[in-house]
């Protein structure tokens, strides 16, 4: 099972994944981007280089092409639980340009194959949760745009997920990290 993890930087993302690594230990663990040789470069590029909107929403698409390729595609048969996917590219997407969903949405289904996710966790947080979590760690070049921006990217991802009928369990990143972990497991049915 295809398995992604969403949501916003300092939502919980990141904690939530190793504890699924500890309760799964036979998961393909991996994230994007930088799940491959070529994704670690790429995600280099992408957290610590200025580069136009349009370079980035190609390195992105880039990423996901070859981990899908090389990581996901090989090991549908097994657990596979992705930090991040096609969502949060779409996501950033229309947050940074003048772009349409259906377009964004053929090009990720073009480099996915037609293969999407099977189950996505949404995490949620609140502003004001955020910029707490935020001022406690050294932020890359996509968190230095600023809350408003990154509460857009939240804003999206749900509103995508929606639209595309997605099967998500949406996750109040406020929660005990106990809590959340075991809603996670129960809706994962592994």
């Amino acid at each position: 099972m295809y398995v992604a993890i969403e949501g916003i930087d300092g939502c919980g993302k990141s904690t939530q994944i190793a504890l699924l690594k500890e309760k799964y230990p036979d998961a393909i663990i991996t994230k994007e981007p930088g799940g491959t040789k070529l994704g670690e470069k790429l995600r280099e590029i992408l957290l610590f280089e200025n580069i136009s909107k349009k370079a980035e929403l190609m390195l992105f698409l880039a990423d996901r092409a070859e981990h899908f390729s090389k990581v996901i595609k090989p090991n549908l048969n097994k657990l596979v639980i992705s930090d991040r996917s096609f969502l949060s590219g779409i996501a950033y997407a229309l947050a940074n340009e003048e772009l349409k969903l259906d377009f964004l949405i053929k090009l990720n289904r073009f480099v996915l194959e037609d293969t999407l996710p099977q189950k996505m966790i949404l995490f949620e947080i609140s502003k004001e949760e955020l910029i707490k979590r935020l001022s406690a760690k050294e932020q890359d070049s996509i968190e230095q745009r600023g809350i408003e921006y990154l509460m857009q990217i939240q804003k999206n991802l749900f509103e995508i997920a929606t639209s595309l009928k997605l099967d998500f369990l949406k996750v109040d990143a406020s929660s005990p990290i106990d809590t959340i972990h075991k809603q996670i497991v129960s809706y994962l049915k592994v």
